[in-house]
């Protein structure tokens, strides 16, 4: 049987924590920025942890087990 292809776009979104969790990076930080304030365009600058919910479809896209 072959090999699971790892999800191009999921492998350019996700990184691995040293603890095993997923981190992404937030929304909202592309574009259209001049309309949002100082503090919020700070705030969505840090990385974020994948929600519990959502880690079991993020590792299948990674082709992790």
């Amino acid at each position: 049987m072959p090999k699971m292809k790892t999800n191009s776009g999921a492998k350019k979104r996700f990184a691995l924590t040293g603890s095993g969790k997923i981190k992404r990076k937030h929304a909202f930080k592309s574009h259209i920025l001049t309309k949002k304030t100082k503090k919020q365009k700070r705030n969505l600058g840090h990385f974020s942890l994948v929600s519990h919910a959502d880690v079991k479809g993020v590792k299948s896209l990674l082709a992790m087990k």
